[in-house]
């Protein structure tokens, strides 16, 4: 599958430093419509790395001891730097080779389905900013430390990674599902359902899931581990994640978890577990027969709410608007 290079970034006249919120090169971008960018690596500024230093080291101790062996097996096979931020080619030499998955720079917010419909390709957008370093545990957006130390990792374990593009695969499959709803209103609803199901299962996964810590293991504090990007990018929550007794850990199930409201603000009170990723891969299955049987069209609600770029991103698909997915990418 063929897809259009990315912009080459002319950045002879923007000023460097590649901080978020604040870096006039992703600025520039957007305001030219690029989603999908280079990474300009000349304009990161020391700053910048030594924020990147500071929370790679600051965080390993926490991922040798909370999270999953295939995490940790990921993170060896990238050599991240550990003094400087990384180049999104190098990651991929690494990263290709092994599962197939490559990351792509990105200028900032990727709507829901354009996002999932990158995973279906095996790739993953990802953001190149880095957090201000004067304030590491708040997080407006996601960075390249949540992207590449959070997600990245995990897509080089071949099971992972094709519970990934199946995941692309189920949101392709509840556009049609929509497509085929001939009254608007009933069309908008039943897919508003779908949009908030399959981020609340992306949510309680991909980035706050857990596992069991050997089978058998009971799901109590400190017998689990972490695979989700969101906790394995926290310095705090990981630990409390893994250890609070405070926190609510459940089995994974597909019913429970698109029907489970979360907030964004807060450490999460309820978590799921998974057994291995034989079993995520199940629980992706089986949330596409659900789709197909109309069993997302209803779902409880509460948070989150769908954001109307989101939404509109799945309408697109759905009505077969070739603008739901930019250009530079290949529609399936």
């Amino acid at each position: 599958m063929q897809t259009a290079p990315d912009p080459k970034p002319d950045t002879a006249a923007i000023a460097p430093g590649l901080t978020t919120t604040k870096a006039p090169f992703i600025e520039h971008a957007k305001a030219n419509g690029q989603l999908y960018i280079e990474q300009p690596y000349e304009l990161y500024s020391e700053e910048n790395h030594r924020t990147w230093a500071r929370l790679l080291e600051r965080i390993r101790p926490r991922w040798e001891r909370y999270a999953n062996a295939k995490f940790l097996e990921g993170v060896e096979a990238l050599h991240l730097d550990p003094e400087r931020v990384p180049r999104v080619e190098d990651v991929n030499r690494f990263l290709q080779a092994r599962t197939g998955f490559v990351s792509r720079p990105v200028s900032g917010y990727v709507p829901a389905y354009v996002f999932f419909d990158c995973l279906k390709r095996r790739e993953f957008p990802t953001t190149v900013t880095v957090r201000d370093g004067a304030s590491m545990d708040y997080l407006p957006e996601p960075d390249i430390f949540h992207d590449v130390g959070g997600h990245i990792p995990m897509h080089a374990h071949p099971s992972f990674a094709d519970a990934l593009v199946q995941f692309g695969h189920v949101a392709e499959r509840a556009t049609r599902r929509a497509g085929a709803i001939r009254d608007e209103a009933e069309r908008l609803r039943v897919l508003t359902s779908l949009v908030k199901g399959l981020g609340r299962f992306f949510w309680f996964t991909i980035e706050f899931g857990l596992m069991r810590e050997k089978p058998g293991a009971p799901i109590a504090p400190g017998h689990v581990r972490a695979y989700g990007s969101g906790l394995l990018s926290s310095y705090g929550e990981l630990q409390h994640a893994v250890e609070s007794p405070l926190v609510q850990r459940f089995p994974a199930q597909t019913e429970w978890i698109v029907n489970q409201y979360f907030e964004i603000d807060h450490y999460q009170p309820l978590l799921f577990v998974i057994e291995d990723f034989e079993h995520l891969f199940y629980l992706v299955h089986d949330l596409e027969q659900r789709v197909d049987a109309g069993l997302l069209d209803n779902l409880a609600e509460g948070e989150p709410e769908v954001d109307g770029t989101d939404l509109k991103s799945f309408l697109d698909a759905a009505l077969g608007d070739s603008s739901a997915v930019p250009e530079g990418s290949e529609k399936a």
